[in-house]
Parts: C-alpha cells; sequence; structure tokens
C-alpha cells in the first residue's frame, strides 16, 4: 500500500470513530445529554452524521456556522435546553434536514423566514414560551406535515401561518390560551388528519370550523369551556374516527351530531349533563351505540337533583319527562 493510500484510510478510520466531547456517537448518530454541555459540539463531529439530539443541556445559542459541520443532517433533537431565540438563517446548511424538534426550551420570538426550509417536514415547538405563531415563519410553498405548538402561550393562530401549510397532517395547538377560531383558519388543511385543541380556552365553535377537513380522523377538543355545539359542526368528516369532548361544560348534544359511521369512537365524560327532555338525543344514541363510547359508565347527570350522578344510559324516557 502506497503512502497516499495509507493517509487516506488513516484519515476516514479517524473520522469514523471521532465523537465530540460530552457526547456518544453510534453510527450516524449522536448524543449529548451531559447537564455540563454549554456550546454546540462542533469539534469531532462525523461528517456523515445523521441525527444529532441534545437534550437537558445549557446549550443556549446555535447557528448556522455551527450546522454547517453536519451537511447531512436530517434529524436535529434540541429539547429541554437554553435556547431563548433562532437565527434567521439557522438552517441554511443543512439541505436535507426534514425533523426539527426544539421542545422544552425559552423561545419566545422567532424572526422571518427561519423555518423557510424546503426539506423541512416536522416542526416540533412544544413547551416554549411563544405568544404568537408568525405567518413570516415559513414560505408559502411549505412542506411541513407536522407541526407542533402545544404548551406554549398562543391566544390566537395565525390564518396567514396555517394558509401556508397545505400539507399539513397533523396539528397541535393543545395546552395553550386559544379562546377562539379565527373564521377560516383550517380552510386550507384538505389534508390535515390529526387535530388537537385540548386544553385551551374555547367556549364554542363556528358550524363551518371543520368544513374544509374531510380527511380529520383525529379531533381532541378535551379541556375546554365549550358549552355547546353546532348540529353541523361534524358535517363532512366521513373519515372521523375519534373525538374527545371530556371535560367541558356540555348540558347537551344537538340531534345528529354524532351520526357517524360505525367504527367512530368517543369520550363525553366530565360534562355537566342536564337529564331532562333535551338529552333525548344523546340519551337514545348511547343506548344504541354504546360500544362507541370509552368511560360510557362516568358520562353520568348533573341535574336535575332528583337524577344527579346517575348514569345517562340507565334512565327512563319517564325519567327523561319524554
Amino acid at each position: 500500500m502506497n503512502l497516499w493510500m495509507f493517509l487516506t484510510f488513516s484519515a476516514l478510520a479517524g473520522c469514523a470513530h471521532s465523537c465530540p466531547d460530552l457526547c456518544s456517537c453510534s453510527g450516524e448518530k449522536v448524543q449529548c445529554s451531559q447537564s455540563s454541555l454549554m456550546n454546540f459540539p462542533v469539534g469531532g463531529l462525523p461528517p456523515n452524521t445523521s441525527r444529532i439530539s441534545i437534550q437537558s443541556t445549557k446549550l443556549n445559542s446555535i447557528t448556522a456556522s455551527h450546522l454547517s459541520a453536519v451537511p447531512f443532517l436530517n434529524n436535529l433533537q434540541l429539547y429541554h435546553n437554553n435556547l431563548t431565540s433562532l437565527h434567521s438563517d439557522l438552517l441554511k446548511n443543512v439541505p436535507y434536514l426534514k425533523e426539527l424538534d426544539l421542545t422544552g426550551n425559552q423561545l419566545v420570538n422567532l424572526p422571518p423566514n427561519v423555518f423557510s426550509h424546503a426539506s423541512l417536514q416536522s416542526l416540533v415547538l412544544k413547551n416554549n414560551l411563544i405568544e404568537v405563531a408568525d405567518a413570516e415563519w415559513v414560505l408559502g410553498n411549505s412542506s411541513l406535515t407536522w407541526l407542533d405548538l402545544s404548551g406554549n402561550l398562543l391566544t390566537s393562530v395565525e390564518v396567514g401561518l396555517l394558509q401556508k401549510l397545505a400539507n399539513l397532517k397533523n396539528l397541535d395547538l393543545s395546552d395553550n390560551n386559544l379562546q377562539d377560531l379565527q373564521p377560516g383558519v383550517l380552510k386550507n388543511l384538505h389534508r390535515l388528519e390529526t387535530l388537537n385543541l385540548a386544553g385551551n380556552k374555547l367556549r364554542s365553535l363556528k358550524p363551518t370550523t371543520f368544513s374544509h377537513n374531510a380527511k380529520l380522523s383525529q379531533l381532541f377538543l378535551q379541556e375546554n369551556r365549550l358549552q355547546e355545539l353546532p348540529e353541523t359542526l361534524l358535517h363532512g368528516l366521513q373519515h372521523l374516527q375519534l373525538l374527545l369532548l371530556n371535560q367541558n361544560q356540555l348540558q347537551y348534544l344537538p340531534p345528529g351530531l354524532l351520526d357517524r359511521n360505525s367504527s367512530f369512537q368517543v369520550i363525553l365524560s366530565g360534562n355537566p349533563w342536564v337529564c331532562d327532555e333535551k338529552m333525548e338525543y344523546l340519551w337514545k344514541w348511547l343506548t344504541v351505540n354504546p360500544q362507541n363510547v370509552f368511560f360510557l359508565e362516568e358520562v353520568t347527570c348533573a341535574g336535575p337533583e332528583a337524577l344527579k350522578d346517575r348514569k345517562v344510559v340507565s334512565l327512563t324516557r319517564h325519567e327523561l319527562g319524554l
């Protein structure tokens, strides 16, 4: 073997076994979870790295220059660190990046175009301090199919942002401070399959809220303040398989609301159901479709006093005043 070949193989071998301090490397994956880590581990990163996970460290800054060391990166996890801001050009040197997870940082305001990255498909911003989901984060041809903004401080969602996310299949807005949904905010999400609005402060929904989301299969509305629902709210959702309405302020359901396909599943517990003649629709539906209801025995009357805590399905026509 000549000297040039020997040096080449030696260099490749060195790269194959290199790994940053305070991190562990396995193949194309790098994981850093030492609490003492303060800076992005540029030194020693294998050039063929495709996945980096930095979690529960003191990392407070990351730049495009840092990521230029790993041009083949397709998955970047930066959760439970101390990041407070991002640069607008952060992703310019990672053209193959598909998944970015920034769960559990201290992010508040993010710059325009920060996620305008052609290949990005999954973006998780869970449990930060974001107050505004800005339409300028992404370009109009976004490839995002998964967006998680749960656990932030959102009071509304910009129509402009979701209009740019026509490929979105999963949208998680749970555990924010949403009090209302703007008209048409979901209009462009024709491919949406899962929508999580749980743990907000929603009091009502408009009849056409989900009228453009025909592929919706899972809808999470639990732990809000919903007092009533429009009769046509679920019309057109022929693929809906799971609906969570528990822990709201519902007293009745309008006739026809739950008339879906036979495999449709629902949770209704934790609502103050009033068991009088207006309960006829829900009472009949529960009686005919008990297999479609999780925690059926917890669907109980909050009033009138004579029927308090009774299981709705145990009631008679006479008791309901029919």
